[in-house]
C-alpha cells in the first residue's frame, strides 16, 4: 500500500494512508447539481472537481480493492427535481452526495439524504438554514451567507460613506437570504438603504436600473445569480448609470464577463479565499489544466468535499454513515483549500469570505485595510 502511494501521482497523493477499510464491492458517490439551466456552470466545476478526487481517490487505493463510482445527477436547481434527484440516489445506495449547489435544492434534498443516511456535503449551499436543523448526516465545505452578508455589508459602509445604497434579490433562497443579511447590517450602520426584489430569469432590467437613477443610488448589492446580475450590470452601463454594483458569490465565474464585458470591470463580490493558491491544490490545479480544466470557483471545494469524506471513511474503517459525521467533526482535514474542519452543526469553520472585483475578463482580490 505504501509503495502504491509513493508512486502515486500528485492529486493521488493526498488521498495516500494506511487503510483500515475492507476489501470489498464498488461503492457510489454522486455529485449533485444544476448541469442544465442558468446555474450550470456551477454544476460543471462541483462535477469536474468531484470526478477529479475520485480518480485520484481510485488510484491512490485508500479503499484496496474497493472502487468508487461516481455519479452525476442533475437538479436544475429546482427544489422538486432536487428532491427527485435524492430519492434516486438513496435507491443507488449512495454513501456521499457532493452538493447539491443551490440552497432551494440543497435544503428540502438533506432531509431525505439524513433520513437515508447518506453524507451530503455542499460545496456551494451558503443558506444558514441547511445545518441550521441539526441533521447529523449533512455538512457544507462552503462559507454560509450569515458571514458572506456581513462582509459585504462592512466593506459597503467603509468604502462608500454617504452613498445612496440599494439592496436587491432574485426571491430565490440564496438570493434573498444574503440581501436580507447584507441589508440588516447596514441598517444597523446607520445606513438607509432601498429594497427591491426581481424575479429570476429575467432579461430586461431597464426598469429596475431607470428607478436606481431616479433615486441616485451609487451601490447597488445584488443577491442573486451571475447570468441575471451580469445581465443588469451590462443594461446600466448602457443607460449610463453611475452604479457600482456589489454581489454574493455566485459572481465566480467566467460566464459572469462573458455576459458584461467590459461593462462588468469594476463589479465587486463576495467568495471564499481562493483555494487555487493554496499549496496543496497546485498539483490538482495543474492536473486539471492538462485537461482543459478550470479550478475556479467550486471545482475545488468539490474535490475537498470528497477528500474530507474518504479520509473520514478510512479513520472509521466504515462507511456507515452515523460514524463518518462522527469522524468528520472530530478533528481537521488537510485538503486542497487547506485544512477543513466542521463544527457541531456541520459548517466548514476554515473559510470565511473575501471581497473580489473583476478587472478585464479576470478577478483580483480586494485590498482592504
Amino acid at each position: 500500500m505504501l509503495n502504491r502511494c509513493a508512486s502515486a501521482a500528485s492529486a493521488a497523493l493526498l488521498f495516500c494512508a494506511l487503510s483500515s477499510v475492507a476489501r470489498g464491492s464498488d461503492v457510489n458517490i454522486a455529485v449533485a447539481g444544476p448541469m442544465s439551466g442558468s446555474s450550470a456552470a456551477f454544476g460543471a466545476q462541483m462535477r469536474d472537481g468531484a470526478a477529479a478526487a475520485v480518480e485520484a481517490l481510485n488510484a491512490s487505493g485508500l479503499f484496496l480493492d474497493t472502487k468508487v463510482i461516481l455519479t452525476v445527477a442533475d437538479d436544475a436547481c429546482d427544489p422538486k427535481q432536487a428532491v427527485a434527484v435524492a430519492n434516486k440516489l438513496t435507491t443507488e445506495r449512495a454513501r456521499l452526495v457532493v452538493g447539491h449547489f443551490c440552497s432551494s435544492a440543497s435544503i428540502p434534498a438533506s432531509e431525505i439524504y439524513a433520513e437515508a443516511g447518506i453524507i451530503q456535503v455542499s460545496p456551494g449551499s451558503s443558506n444558514p438554514q441547511l445545518t441550521e436543523r441539526g441533521l447529523e448526516t449533512v455538512f457544507r465545505i462552503c462559507g454560509r451567507d450569515d458571514q458572506q452578508g456581513i462582509v459585504a455589508a462592512e466593506y459597503i459602509h467603509r468604502t462608500f460613506p454617504n452613498d445612496k445604497i440599494a439592496v436587491l434579490d432574485d426571491k430565490s433562497t440564496a438570493g434573498k437570504g444574503v440581501a436580507d443579511v447584507v441589508e440588516a447590517q447596514l441598517r444597523r450602520f446607520g445606513e438607509q438603504v432601498i429594497r427591491q426584489s426581481y424575479v429570476a430569469g429575467e432579461k430586461d432590467y431597464r426598469a429596475l436600473v431607470s428607478r436606481m437613477k431616479k433615486e441616485r443610488v451609487r451601490v447597488a448589492y445584488i443577491g442573486g445569480y451571475h447570468t441575471e446580475i451580469g445581465l443588469f450590470v451590462r443594461q446600466a452601463s448602457e443607460a449610463r448609470a453611475e452604479l457600482m454594483v456589489m454581489a454574493n458569490d455566485p459572481l465566480m465565474t467566467s460566464e459572469f464577463w462573458a455576459i458584461t464585458g467590459s461593462a462588468g470591470i469594476g463589479t465587486l463580490f463576495t467568495f471564499m479565499p481562493d483555494p487555487t493558491r493554496n499549496a496543496n491544490a497546485a498539483g490538482v490545479v495543474a492536473e486539471l489544466q492538462a485537461s482543459n480544466l478550470s479550478a475556479e470557483g467550486y471545482t475545488l471545494y468539490a474535490y475537498a468535499a470528497v477528500q474530507a469524506w474518504a479520509e473520514a471513511v478510512n479513520r472509521t474503517g466504515s462507511f456507515n454513515a452515523v460514524r463518518v459525521a462522527r469522524a468528520l467533526r472530530s478533528r481537521p482535514t488537510d485538503t486542497v483549500i487547506g485544512p477543513v474542519r466542521f463544527d457541531r452543526k456541520g459548517d466548514n469553520a476554515a473559510p470565511g469570505f473575501l471581497v473580489y472585483r473583476w478587472r478585464d475578463g479576470r478577478v483580483e482580490t480586494v485590498e482592504q485595510n
